[in-house]
């Protein structure tokens, strides 16, 4: 009797050169997770909400200063009564309901929420074609090597992240300069990353340090 097997995701790899020299089965449990966008979306506002600072700030009518004195005598003038210049009604007055430096905009999300769309976001990068993993990085340190191989892989020109297995300062030097390419590790990428980015790229490192980072409960 013929069983149905799961296919497992898997990706190209990549030589040092930019040639294909492969390809590596990827843990479904991380990488072949139906995505939903509403899990994706919650997660990126609360991300983005818990990134926010409250500059806007207005002065209510008991911080004007000045304005303790009546501005004229209650009657006989002929005009509206009025006790205080700092009125919100009063050009220069108080501002009534308006923006406060003190506004919390956090939003609480649990971590598992967090991995699961990680998760959905890198596994609809690898069934569109835009996980990329290397064999290994250049290790000389220089911008050109670098720059030389992301010129050869897949999505020229595109917004693209490196995750790199750990903080690596050689790498990060070597990647300052490239435009569109920016640097994250595999311990701290995130769905604002994934999302503000096209094509990914790592290593066979890298995808152990994301399986493992990822594949919890």
């Amino acid at each position: 009797m013929m069983t149905d097997l799961k296919s497992m995701a898997k990706a190209v790899i990549y030589n040092i050169q930019g040639k294909e020299s492969g390809s590596i089965e990827l843990n479904d449990e991380v990488f072949g997770v139906k995505s939903k966008m509403s899990v994706i979306h919650q997660v990126y506002l609360a991300l983005m909400a818990n990134a926010r600072e409250p500059w806007a700030h207005t002065k209510n009518k008991g911080e004007i200063r000045g304005g303790g004195k009546k501005p004229w005598k209650q009657k006989g003038t002929g005009r509206a009564r009025h006790g205080s210049i700092r009125s919100p009604i009063w050009r220069g007055g108080g501002v009534t309901f308006g923006p406060l430096n003190i506004r919390n905009y956090k939003q609480k999300v649990n971590k598992k929420t967090k991995r699961t769309a990680v998760r959905m976001c890198l596994s609809d990068k690898v069934v569109d074609g835009k996980f990329i993993v290397l064999e290994t990085l250049p290790t000389d340190g220089k911008t050109k090597a670098i720059a030389q191989l992301r010129a050869i892989l897949p999505g020229l020109k595109k917004t693209t992240l490196l995750v790199t297995p750990k903080n690596d300062e050689t790498i990060q030097r070597a990647t300052n300069n490239i435009p569109m390419l920016d640097l994250q590790t595999a311990s701290d990428i995130n769905v604002i990353d994934l999302l503000h980015h096209q094509y990914v790229i790592t290593t066979k490192d890298g995808v152990k340090e994301l399986e493992q980072r990822l594949n919890k409960d």
